[in-house]
């Protein structure tokens, strides 16, 4: 098939990777543009920039799909259909029904639970114990279209969103084999979702804030669904008296031990939780100073001493 793929991020190059495996005709990529990154600021493609390049794929970024230059270069490209990983921008009717199959997008939730741009960090902060992916026909409604294929995951007691998001980005790619050769030649079904939907709204910086009067199991749960990306945060006290964040990337439930919220109760790094320390408490496993690599507990503790008594923000 003539296709054109849409995506940015990590996770959706599989799913590129597996449709140019697969014999099918990529014939332009398209990606948000080149962002700033790192210390130095440089514009920085994407990872699907980068990898499509590598394969000697054109690749589109315009600012937004919704000029009607960038409308005209895709639909000018007279597609069969065109595959929607995270590609991180609105596509208007006029897009959606231009190739001749329609537009489809891979999904990293179980619709419509987790409807918006953060499903798998929502997942794992709710609780949830399974996820999947879904390919669905695309919608001009925030992911409300039909679903074509779907697989269901476990969502495991350590996960993190890169552990879950590497999983379902492979198992997702491999759907796309089966959905495009259904819908190729005529015989796909598409199930109309059904059920009340929860919005995953964008993680916003303050929401990422570690609140240690929530019982552990829910600050657990916030901790891991924020790793790597954008990271839970803390705030403690510097040696100048200033407060310094810190991010907390892998920790763990320990319901036996207790203390006052947000109190670091001994050397392992294990910190009070839920109101007057009835909900248990979380070991820090893996933290980040501003400026500094990732550090397991010991290490941190090393170069940044937190005595227990300390009260975290």
């Amino acid at each position: 098939m003539r296709l054109a793929f849409m995506g940015t991020p990590d996770f959706a190059v599989p799913s590129l990777a597996e449709l140019i495996a697969s014999g099918h005709e990529v014939v332009g990529v398209w990606s948000q543009p080149p962002r700033p990154r790192g210390r130095g600021q440089k514009l920085t493609p994407s990872p699907v920039h980068a990898f499509a390049e590598t394969m000697g794929l054109p690749v589109f970024t315009p600012e937004s799909m919704k000029s009607p230059d960038a409308m005209a270069q895709f639909i000018d490209l007279d597609l069969d259909a065109a595959c929607v990983v995270a590609y991180g921008q609105i596509l208007k009717r006029d897009v959606l029904e231009a190739p001749r199959l329609g537009c489809f997008n891979l999904h990293g939730s179980l619709l419509p639970r987790w409807r918006g741009a953060a499903p798998i960090q929502r997942a794992i902060m709710a609780g949830d114990r399974q996820t999947g992916v879904q390919i669905m026909r695309m919608s001009e409604g925030l992911d409300e279209g039909p679903i074509l294929l779907s697989e269901v995951l476990p969502i495991l007691p350590d996960d993190t969103s890169a552990t879950l998001g590497q999983r379902m980005a492979a198992t997702g790619a491999t759907l796309w084999s089966r959905a495009l050769a259904a819908i190729e030649r005529g015989g796909a079904v598409e199930t109309p979702q059904v059920g009340e939907p929860t919005y995953a709204k964008k993680i916003t910086p303050a929401e990422a804030r570690i609140d240690w009067t929530r019982p552990a199991v829910e600050i657990d749960a916030h901790i891991r669904g924020l790793s790597p990306a954008p990271g839970a945060w803390f705030e403690v006290a510097g040696a100048d008296g200033q407060p310094t964040r810190i991010k907390a990337l892998m920790s763990q439930v320990s319901l036996k031990a207790s203390g006052a919220s947000g109190q670091v109760l001994d050397g392992e790094l294990r910190i009070g939780t839920g109101t007057n320390g009835d909900g248990g408490a979380v070991r820090l496993l893996r933290v980040q100073r501003p400026g500094k690599a990732a550090q397991d507990a010991a290490e941190f503790l090393n170069g940044f001493p937190l005595p227990p008594g300390t009260v975290l923000g």
